[in-house]
């Protein structure tokens, strides 16, 4: 039970009422000729043992000393100690009247408890609150629904006195307005009438409308409908209580349209997008129009300059407004967008976007909001938001803070989006360069590659291929992946291209190149963990690990040897279509070490396909490698169609978006073989006499080939070589000549020491043939197999006539 609800309810009679309260009449000696009812319900005396005596008997004779302050409210009444007929004592209000006439009664006391007299003083405090002091605009409407009583809220609202609109009905009032709480009636009669027929009252409708008092401003109130009625219980109308909550619900459309930016703005790493993004969200609910204007050094990466920011070459990237597509108001038809992009924009000096350029802030110019997208000291751009009949047609205090929150906010995911562009295109640049510009043709193969890279978000990787010509027509086929992506990924794998050509070209085979390189990366990997430690012994995360494949082909033989370092193996198309992927064992990746590399070696049919690639081709989020690796090895069995077809072929079906989130290199080789009529071969014992048996017949296969004019360094050649090998070597010597792009001459032994190059001085009798032979080929080299060693050289065929 509530203070509202006890004995007196409804009954908005006083306390100190007559017809209420304790009343005792009194004569002029003060003895009590009359008790009422309520006097003895308060005080317990009956009429007949109360009347007759005096007033002292249930009264104290002065007032009670206060011991507190009283309320100004009851500093008109007695405040006295009244006994009960029990013997207990209860402070009491009283009031005392004076009666006129002649007859013996004076004086009338009416008494109340003080307590009951304290509630009923804050009814009358409460009701008079509510009329004049809340917030909460109150108005009843009879069950004609027109206004009878409104408050001094409700009346400021309307900015008119109550005397001038009392009568009107709620929607003449609020002729625009409407309810935006769903599953409710829309308009105001619509429900009161519900209220008044239904008795249902309504709680936290939303209303929408403009006020009278300001009607240039969209309001919002929080309403509540419930039925009055009388003490009869006959209906008399409906109260309405509204309270304006449009600040709290800016606050609200504020905090959600960050939450949206927050959703939005910065989820890709493209500054164009991102400048999209807060259009996007800005509009409609925030702004009519926006527009987003970037410095043209931000759109290519760089930083702008920080000086003459006036005069910053701005392009227009970004631009939204109400009632373009997508963006129109509920029955508004939608207006052609206007083309913005990539167009440069000037403004002219005083103009708002002049001045915040100037000055750097923000400028509010009439239904214009003008903020730069600051990073740091640099203003990259300009955001304008332009309001045109949304709400209220200028910006207030709360919501330029709040256009500064997403700009700021767009203007770190912008600078962020321009570093990540520029870091991916110097690791573009890079990896262009580091990669293979242009594969020559190659006697031992016919080529095809493709290489993707990843996708905008992932950032460069650092896949790479390679072909590598070699001694003896042969050929170096390359394919790797380092793990990470980036500058350091790209610059990494540049190491390691160079590394591998370096290593190739001393005609290392596969394991041993392999080895090398697997000790080259853990020695990288350590010195920058040495210099990237951290004060707590952790290490900053470094691009360490790589996987390589490295393939030999010798077109003489059609022999190829192959290794891999944790690398995918090679698929390997036969001449009538039937594709396999050879059992090659995978070898740990490069850097780990532990474990030995193992090379394998196949025959390789004229016609054969080899196919190197890296995962990127095969394996993606939404597809398991097994399935990329059966559909690459379908698309390669076609036998009939060019290795450019091949290649467009898998990447249209493994990579159909034309990009993934890692790198892509794919290399398609066909061998060849050298006709018998380019190679011939000879074997002689290891005596003296071999040297000039091998002149004659090189001399003799050069006419042949009608090579006369290489005769004479041809001998030289010959004769140093084979002279080195009998004197040094054992068993055998083998003497090989091919014609291909250039003639090849190689003598091969069974010993493992390699000759020096080496200057004599003047009084040495020996020491000069290797250095003659150096001055008159192209290249030379050795290179070593089970058997012994190789030494070869390379001249160039004598310019046509």
């Amino acid at each position: 039970m509530t203070a509202w609800n006890v004995e007196q309810g409804a009954d908005f009679r006083g306390p100190l009422d007559v017809t209420r309260a304790a009343t005792a009449v009194v004569d002029a000696q003060d003895t009590v000729i009359g008790w009422s009812p309520a006097a003895q319900r308060l005080l317990g005396h009956r009429p007949q043992d109360i009347v007759g005596r005096p007033l002292s008997t249930f009264l104290s004779p002065g007032p009670v000393p206060p011991v507190l302050p009283l309320p100004p409210e009851f500093r008109g009444n007695e405040i006295r100690v009244a006994r009960h007929r029990d013997g207990h004592e209860l402070i009491v209000a009283i009031a005392v009247c004076a009666l006129p006439g002649d007859g013996p009664a004076a004086r009338v006391l009416v008494a109340t408890e003080l307590k009951d007299l304290q509630l009923w003083e804050s009814r009358l405090a409460l009701l008079h609150g509510l009329a004049t002091q809340s917030p909460v605009g109150l108005g009843i409407y009879d069950d004609d629904l027109r206004l009878t009583w409104c408050n001094t809220a409700f009346e400021r609202e309307i900015g008119q006195p109550f005397a001038e609109f009392q009568g009107r009905r709620a929607d003449e009032l609020y002729s625009e307005g409407k309810f935006v709480t769903k599953g409710h009636p829309p308009t105001l009669e619509a429900v009161m009438r519900h209220v008044l027929d239904t008795g249902e009252p309504f709680l936290d409708l939303h209303f929408q409308g403009k006020p009278p008092s300001d009607p240039e401003t969209v309001h919002l109130w929080s309403c509540a409908y419930y039925r009055l009625q009388d003490a009869d219980g006959r209906v008399i109308g409906v109260c309405e209580d509204a309270f304006d909550i449009s600040d709290r619900y800016k606050a609200q459309r504020r905090l959600a349209l960050l939450v949206e930016a927050g959703r939005g703005i910065g989820t890709a790493l493209d500054v164009r997008v991102t400048a999209e993004k807060i259009t996007e969200v800005a509009v409609p609910e925030f702004a009519h129009t926006v527009t987003v204007d970037l410095a043209q050094a931000v759109l290519e990466g760089e930083v702008p300059a920080t000086s003459g920011a006036a005069a910053t070459s701005l392009v227009r990237v970004a631009r939204c407004s109400a009632g373009e597509t997508g963006h129109e108001k509920p029955g508004q038809q939608p207006s052609p967008p206007v083309p913005v992009v990539n167009e440069p924009v000037q403004y002219p000096p005083g103009s708002a976007q002049h001045r915040s350029l100037s000055s750097g802030g923000l400028v509010l110019d009439g239904s214009d909001l003008v903020v730069p997208l600051r990073a740091g000291i640099n203003t990259l751009g300009l955001v304008t938001f332009t309001r045109d009949g949304i709400g209220s047609a200028t910006f207030d205090n709360g919501e330029v803070a709040l256009a500064d929150e997403l700009v700021a906010r767009t203007a770190v995911s912008i600078d962020n989006a321009r570093r990540f562009a520029r870091e991916r295109t110097a690791s573009l640049a890079l990896q262009r360069q580091l990669l293979p510009q242009h594969v020559p043709e190659q006697s031992a193969v016919e080529l095809a590659h493709r290489y993707l890279p990843t996708d905008d978000v992932t950032g460069v990787g650092g896949d790479w291929f390679d072909v590598i010509p070699l001694s003896g027509t042969r050929v170096g086929l390359v394919v790797g992946d380092v793990v990470g992506h980036g500058l350091q990924a790209a610059a990494t794998m540049g190491r390691l291209r160079t590394t591998v050509r370096a290593f190739a070209q001393m005609d290392m085979d596969p394991v041993e190149l392999l080895s090398r390189l697997d000790d080259l990366v853990a020695q990288s990997a350590e010195e920058q963990r040495s210099e990237l430690g951290t004060p707590d012994g952790t290490y900053a995360d470094v691009t360490t690990g790589a996987t390589c494949l490295y393939a030999v082909y010798d077109p003489v033989s059609r022999r190829c040897v192959m290794a891999r370092a944790g690398h995918l193996p090679p698929a390997v198309v036969a001449a009538d279509g039937r594709p396999t992927f050879p059992d090659l064992p995978a070898g740990p990746p490069l850097g780990l070490g532990g474990l030995p590399f193992e090379s394998m070696e196949i025959e390789l049919p004229v016609g054969s396909l080899l196919a190197l690639f890296t995962d990127g081709l095969v394996e993606a989020r939404d597809r398991d490698i097994d399935h990329g690796l059966d559909t690459l090895a379908r698309v390669l069995s076609d036998r009939h169609a060019s290795l450019e077809e091949l290649c467009d072929r898998a990447v249209a079906e493994l990579l159909p978006s034309g990009s993934t989130a890692d790198d892509t290199a794919l290399l398609l080789v066909r061998t060849r073989e050298l006709d018998t009529s380019q190679v011939t071969e000879w074997e002689l014992p290891a005596e003296p006499v071999a040297v000039g048996r091998a002149r004659d017949l090189a001399t003799q296969q050069l006419h042949q080939w009608g090579l006369e004019e290489l005769t004479f360094a041809t001998e030289l050649v010959v004769s140093e070589l084979v002279t080195n090998a009998v004197r040094y070597a054992e068993g055998p010597v083998q003497v090989r000549l091919i014609r291909d792009r250039t003639l090849l001459c190689e003598v091969a032994d069974r010993g493992h020491t390699s000759p020096h190059l080496r200057h004599s001085g003047d009084e040495d009798e020996g020491g000069r043939g290797l250095f003659i032979v150096a001055q008159l080929v192209q290249r030379w080299g050795t290179r070593y197999s089970r058997s012994g060693k190789t030494i070869w050289t390379e001249q160039a065929f004598p310019a046509s006539g």
